[in-house]
């Protein structure tokens, strides 16, 4: 602190200073040395405070240092509690896992010292008796997954990781001499697994058997047959829609874990291959009477659509059960409700309420069920089954089809069933119906070909004109003067009666008239040309494009050896005129009816000839030195298979070898005309020419030398 200076002394009076010169230079000096003292005095004061300040600086700066020392050993020792913190908690950890690792056995022990009794499961006599009794948790109860899993993990441990099922594998299943305790458990577990699912088994396999035992008893199936309209609303699918969604959640719950082992997918391939049975065992006569019974009301034709109708709708409602069983629960009410909200937003749109509430729901259930991402139905077992039922289809049509050979009927019946293949093929849950009715489509073809060829070979091919077939030209003056204006020259009918004068009738009796032209000139065709080309256009497009080209190539080449043969025929009776012109004008015909069916008619023919095969038996006999088991080209079985018998590859074109029967037959008829009409003319100059010849000939002899 600083103190305060002292005030300067006081001033002299004027009295005091005129006292004497000496005293008042005496107090002037005191009073400069009682300034200077207290001047020194604050000085020394100040001094002090200064050092003071300095000490108490010194000090707060050693103090400072040894916060900061301090602050140093503190995080030191922070940083080595937080690694010592660090390593403690790694080593909890480590403890905490090895703690677990060691308790897992004891958990997997427990497990299946305890599940025994909850699944029926009792061991005797150190767990060489198994003793099956009734389970107390039953399948339904929301623990039986937990309960499965915890087996399931048992398998796992005592199987893979202390290596029971090695062992197991290595002594064949037989129990070892000396079993460790694991292996005892890993036998114990799996027993466990086997009563657990036996009770799903009995749950689904047996409930399916129990449902479809019911209904064939309640029905009196096989032996009296459903109604089809009846099928849908009956015992059939009512019962088994009742029992499917208990089924699903026990066969979700199997289709879950069949990775964890081959037995759930022994269990689900049993309930499949158990509820297609059934379903089959129900079904089947039902499905094939309803397919004689159309069969009996429609004939053949319509008995092909109604009946790809009624299977198609069955593959969808089959289906739809299936998914019911075995499908995905989730992805089906996913898809149900992106439906119906799809649905109603539709109809909202269109403002129509009423058939929303009314058919929007049925229509999404089936389709989400059917159309779902769910690809459930692919199953093998699945589609087997519906195959199944559809063979209803096959067997019924085939057996109509071989008392069919008319050819119109059998067109018919290959383009219905294109038809509802095309539809059948649309949706993935009625390919089996697609692959039914191919089959029917093939063997329809097949029948058609076989009644085309049959006609065409006994059309054609072994064809014996009458007298009348040939009759030509009378057979196209006839035609033109005696058939009445509305018949044909081979049917026989009336002509028609006269319709009252109006406009549609006129029209009408024009178009009649036409047709009518069309039927006569159609009928003054050669009986084997007509057979080919009503043949050809009817199977045009019915079957296969190199059937049909085969079929066209072999009755192109009959049809043209027929000709050829009938032209003969004229000619003997008509005149060589008269067989030329019968030769073209059928030629050509043929080859503009042929035209719009844009086919090459070509063909590789291809025979074994035999020819040299004596010889090369006679060489291979000689031959001392066959060398039958080297495996060289000097092998004589080689040799005789080489020489022996040899392929002849053939060219077939019935095209070109019709044009050039076409072109042979004009030429020859130019050539047999020009000498018909201007024969007399071609003698004449032909005697002119050896008359100038020998006139020629003659003078040059006369004249001289």
């Amino acid at each position: 602190l600083k103190k305060p200076i002292p005030p300067p002394p006081p001033a002299t009076t004027q009295s005091q200073t005129t006292v004497g010169p000496k005293n008042s230079n005496n107090d002037l000096i005191e009073a400069t040395l009682a300034q200077t003292y207290a001047t020194a005095d604050h000085l020394t004061s100040l001094i002090k405070h200064s050092t003071s300040l300095r000490l108490a600086l010194r000090a707060s700066i050693n103090i400072t240092e040894d916060l900061s020392k301090r602050h140093s050993e503190l995080l030191r020792h922070s940083s080595e509690l937080s690694a010592a913190a660090e390593r403690l908690q790694a080593e909890e950890t480590m403890l905490t896992q090895h703690a677990e690792e060691i308790g897992m056995p004891l958990k997997h022990y427990d497990a299946v010292d305890r599940i025994g009794i909850l699944v029926g499961v009792l061991f005797k006599d150190g767990g060489r008796t198994v003793v099956r009794g009734l389970a107390k948790l039953k399948v339904d109860n929301d623990d039986f997954a937990e309960v499965l899993g915890k087996i399931d993990d048992a398998v796992d441990f005592f199987g893979n990781e202390c290596g029971g099922k090695e062992v197991l594998e290595l002594h064949g299943g037989k129990d070892a001499q000396h079993s460790s305790g694991s292996l005892e458990y890993y036998r114990r577990a799996i027993v466990l697994q086997e009563a657990a699912l036996f009770l799903i088994q009995e749950a689904v396999v047996d409930r399916i058997k129990q449902t479809s035992s019911d209904v064939q008893a309640v029905l009196k199936l096989p032996r009296v047959p459903i109604a089809a309209d009846k099928l849908e609303a009956s015992l059939v699918y009512t019962r088994f829609h009742g029992i499917s969604s208990r089924s699903n959640m026990l066969l979700t719950i199997v289709r879950k874990r069949l990775h964890r082992s081959e037995s759930y997918g022994e269990l689900l391939t049993l309930c499949r291959n158990t509820y297609c049975g059934a379903r089959e065992t129900l079904l089947r006569n039902t499905v094939r009477a309803h397919m004689d019974k159309l069969k009996d009301q429609h004939g053949l034709v319509g008995m092909t659509r109604l009946a790809s109708v009624f299977l198609i709708r069955l593959c969808t409602v089959e289906t739809a059960l299936y998914l019911d069983f075995f499908g995905d629960s989730q992805k089906r009410q996913k898809s149900t409700s992106e439906n119906q909200d799809g649905g109603e937003a539709v109809v909202m749109m269109r403002g129509d309420t009423k058939k929303k509430t009314a058919n929007a729901p049925a229509a999404a259930t089936l389709a989400s069920q059917v159309m779902s991402e769910d690809g459930t139905y692919h199953d093998a077992e699945f589609q087997s089954h519906l195959s199944a039922l559809c063979s209803a289809l096959h067997r019924t049509v085939r057996r109509g089809l071989v008392s069919v050979a008319d050819l119109d009927t059998l067109c018919q019946i290959v383009s219905v069933l294109r038809e509802e293949r095309g539809l059948a093929n649309n949706s993935p849950t009625t390919m089996a119906a697609a692959r039914a009715i191919s089959t029917i489509i093939e063997d329809a073809q097949e029948r058609l070909i076989f009644c085309a060829n049959a006609a065409l070979n006994k059309e054609v091919t072994r064809f014996r004109p009458t007298p009348s077939d040939l009759d030509y030209p009378a057979k196209l003056l006839g035609t033109s003067t005696t058939t009445p204006v509305g018949g044909t020259a081979n049917t026989g009918n009336p002509p028609p009666t006269t319709p009252p004068v109006n406009a549609s009738s006129e029209s009408s009796g024009a178009s009649n008239d036409a047709v009518q032209a069309q039927l006569r000139v159609y009928e003054a065709w050669f009986p084997p040309m007509r057979s080919v080309l009503r043949v050809l256009s009817k199977i045009f497009r019915v079957v296969e494009p190199r059937v049909f080209e085969d079929i066209a190539l072999q009755s192109v080449q009959s049809c043209t050896k027929s000709l050829k043969e009938g032209s003969a025929v004229v000619l003997q009776k008509a005149g060589v005129i008269h067989a030329d012109l019968f030769l073209v004008k059928h030629l050509l015909i043929l080859r503009e009816q042929l035209s719009p069916f844009d086919i090459q008619l070509r063909a590789v023919e291809r025979q074994l000839d035999f020819s040299e095969a004596g010889k090369a038996v006679t060489r291979f006999l000689a031959n001392r030195n066959r060398r039958l088991f080297s495996m060289s080209n000097e092998n004589a079985l080689v040799t005789l298979l080489r020489e022996g018998v040899s392929v002849q590859e053939s060219s077939v074109d019935s095209k070109r070898d019709l044009e050039d029967a076409l072109r042979s037959a004009c030429n020859d008829f130019i050539e047999h005309t020009s000498t018909t009409v201007a024969g007399s003319v071609f003698e004449f100059v032909e005697h002119c020419k050896q008359g100038s010849s020998a006139v020629g000939g003659g003078s040059l002899k006369d004249k001289p030398c």
